[in-house]
């Protein structure tokens, strides 16, 4: 099952067989009760940059009346996954969840309509365009959106944006920007949102530093 894909998520199934993927389950589980603290049950849910689809299909098994995922630099293009996962584990769960292989910057609610919740985790610091795919998650978003994200330069009591060139970040070359959490909030509320909360995992946002910046993961759950 899990040779042909370079999974990222980790999956559990009621029959007893599991797929590990570079992501714990443990830490999967967290993270979705965090993510999904406020209800999605009979809510419309849309995932962008879904992957593997861990948190898709999360929510649907938490009650959500309609799951959209969408992927494009996962499943089609620069990355280094592809759908394949994502397809094994829907027909595998026998899922209803839609999909669309679409790139950030070519959703809209013209085209695919809004949503009760978006969730956007782990895509900001990929784009070179932070400031304008919030502005495209915000028109997507009826009621909550879920914003997942590396944030750095926590130290800094002024909302400021990271660059990173080359493969700075993670020997990465696909990271580009983290904002810090001032910097965000900023964002979020600038382009509409009227609340913003922000949390953790482990309940502790700064995961480690740097050159003596401190950085780590955040969670923002943002209201329009």
């Amino acid at each position: 099952m899990q040779t042909a894909v370079s999974w990222f998520h980790s999956f559990e199934f009621n029959d007893g067989t599991e797929i590990k993927g570079l992501r714990e389950m443990s830490r999967l589980k967290a993270e979705a009760d965090l993510i999904f603290r406020e209800p999605v049950s009979g809510k419309s849910v849309l995932d962008i940059g879904a992957w593997d689809g861990y948190f898709s299909f999360e929510a649907e098994k938490r009650g959500a009346a309609l799951v959209h995922a969408t992927d494009h630099f996962c499943w089609s293009g620069p990355g280094w996954g592809t759908k394949a996962g994502f397809d094994l584990v829907h027909g595998k769960l026998g899922s209803r969840v839609l999909s669309t292989d679409v790139d950030v910057f070519d959703l809209s609610p013209q085209k695919f309509g809004k949503f009760d919740a978006v969730l956007f985790l782990g895509v900001l610091y990929h784009l070179t365009n932070p400031y304008g795919a919030l502005e495209l998650v915000y028109s997507m978003t009826n009621q909550l959106a879920i914003i997942e994200t590396h944030v750095d330069a926590l130290d800094v009591p002024e909302p400021v944006l990271r660059f990173y060139p080359g493969k700075e970040l993670n020997n990465d070359p696909t990271n580009f920007w983290a904002p810090n959490i001032l910097c965000l909030d900023r964002m979020l509320k600038e382009i509409g949102f009227s609340r913003v909360e922000f949390s953790s995992v482990d309940g502790s946002i700064t995961n480690w530093t740097i050159a003596g910046r401190r950085m780590g993961r955040v969670v923002a759950h943002a209201w329009v």
